[in-house]
């Protein structure tokens, strides 16, 4: 028997977000979103997941109004950060961070943050800007690949190959 994914219980604003963003596979939908990927073809091969269930998590982003379903050819669709989506950039961010202290690339870091307008990089576990003192919003971030990306798992799919190739700023559509 299948897990409910609703807290109905639960008076606490962390039980809603999950209800929305708790399943499996959600989150990483959303980052590659927020990094440039758009069309469901790239997802898939990106994130290797079933293409049921990429189809089931795009229809709960979209109806949650965190991704825009919008047509690109006939029968074709991409797949954009709501500005609800946006607000979850850093608690994805914080996630990755997570992920890089206790579960770190024996190389090092897996991706490099920059403040595009100062031209500087972000501190790796605040997202703050060294230059100018803030935490920039996500459409000033740009991401590279750092020394450990692609250490552990070589993938040739076209977003990783895009993302690895040089800096890329987020929110911008990826090949």
């Amino acid at each position: 028997m299948a897990l409910g994914k609703m807290y109905e219980q639960q008076d606490c604003a962390l039980a809603r977000a999950l209800e929305e963003v708790g399943e499996r596979w959600t989150l990483l939908v959303l980052r590659d979103c927020l990094l440039g990927a758009r069309r469901f073809s790239d997802l898939r091969d990106r994130l290797d997941i079933p293409r049921a269930m990429l189809t089931t998590r795009l229809s709960a982003l979209v109806d949650a109004e965190i991704l825009e379903r919008r047509p690109y050819a006939p029968g074709r669709y991409e797949y954009l950060p709501t500005e609800k989506g946006v607000a979850l950039w850093p608690t994805i961010h914080a996630l990755l961070e997570w992920g890089e202290r206790f579960h770190p690339a024996p190389a090092g870091r897996r991706r490099i943050y920059r403040h595009v307008p100062c031209d500087r990089d972000l501190e790796a576990v605040t997202g703050r800007c060294p230059g100018c003192g803030e935490v920039p919003p996500p459409y000033e971030w740009e991401t590279r690949p750092g020394p450990g990306a692609g250490q552990l798992v070589r993938r040739e799919d076209p977003v990783t190959v895009a993302l690895n190739s040089g800096p890329h700023r987020l929110l911008t559509p990826l090949p």
